[in-house]
C-alpha cells in the first residue's frame, strides 16, 4: 500500500512539473506573439508576470522588445508587474516602450509610477534617437528632465539632432533644452547635428536658438 501511494506522488508531481514547464513556455511564446488572450488566461491562472524568460528578462520586456503591443499592454496593466524591471543593459520597461513607441504601453507605466527619469540613459533619450514626437511630448509632460544626461554626458537634444529628425530638435528647442551643452567628449548638439544625415535642415535650428540662448544668458568669460 505505502509503495501504491510513493508511486501515486511520483506521478503526481511529474504532472505538475510538466504542467509548469508548460505554462513557462507558453507564457513566453504569448509575449513574443502578441497573444494577449492567451497571456490573461496564464496570468489568472496564477502565472508569475515576473519570472525571468529564457533570455533572462521579465514577459514586460520581452512583449515590449518583440513590439507585441498588446501582450505588453496585458502585463503592464497587471498589478503585480514590477514596471521599472531592467535588462542586462540597464533598460527599464518604459524606455523600450518610447523606443518602440508604444505610446499606450508608456502611458500604463506612468499610470503604475514607472521612472521617467531613471539616472543614466532614459526614456526621452530613447525617443529622441528615433524622433517620436509624441512620445517625446508625453514624456515631458510627465516631468522627464529635458536635458538629462546619460553616463557620457550625451542629452536627449544630441540623440535628436543626430539620430532622431529635425522635427524632434526644433520639439526640443522650443520646449527649452539647451543648446549650448556638451558631453564628456566636448561635443555639443551643433556637433552631432553636423555629423548627421539631416544636417542641412537640424543646423539651422540649432544655430538660431544657441543665439537666443547666448543673447538672453551670456556665457561667462
Amino acid at each position: 500500500m505505502r509503495h501504491f501511494k510513493y508511486i501515486f506522488q511520483i506521478i503526481v508531481f511529474a504532472c505538475i512539473n510538466t504542467a509548469i514547464a508548460g505554462s513557462y513556455e507558453d507564457f513566453f511564446l504569448a509575449a513574443e506573439n502578441n497573444d494577449a488572450p492567451a497571456l490573461e488566461r496564464l496570468l489568472k491562472r496564477g502565472f508569475d508576470a515576473n519570472t525571468p524568460g529564457p533570455k533572462g528578462q521579465s514577459g514586460l520586456l520581452t512583449a515590449i522588445r518583440q513590439n507585441a503591443s498588446q501582450a505588453a499592454l496585458v502585463l503592464a496593466k497587471w498589478p503585480d508587474t514590477r514596471v521599472d524591471e531592467r535588462t542586462a543593459d540597464d533598460e527599464t520597461a518604459l524606455m523600450l516602450a518610447a523606443f518602440h513607441n508604444l505610446l499606450p504601453v508608456a502611458e500604463v507605466l506612468i499610470q503604475r509610477q514607472a521612472d521617467v527619469n531613471k539616472p543614466g540613459w532614459t526614456p526621452l533619450h530613447y525617443a529622441a534617437t528615433k524622433a517620436h514626437v509624441s512620445m517625446m511630448r508625453f514624456l515631458l509632460e510627465n516631468h522627464a528632465f529635458i536635458d538629462a544626461s546619460s553616463p557620457n554626458g550625451t542629452t536627449p537634444l544630441m540623440m535628436a539632432a543626430h539620430y532622431g529628425s529635425p522635427m524632434a530638435t526644433k520639439m526640443l528647442l522650443e520646449e527649452g533644452a539647451d543648446p549650448r551643452l556638451k558631453n564628456h567628449l566636448g561635443l555639443s548638439a551643433l556637433d552631432f547635428a553636423q555629423n548627421g544625415p539631416h544636417k542641412s535642415e537640424t543646423t539651422p535650428y540649432i544655430q538660431a536658438f544657441m543665439a537666443s540662448w547666448n543673447a538672453r544668458y551670456p556665457m561667462k568669460p
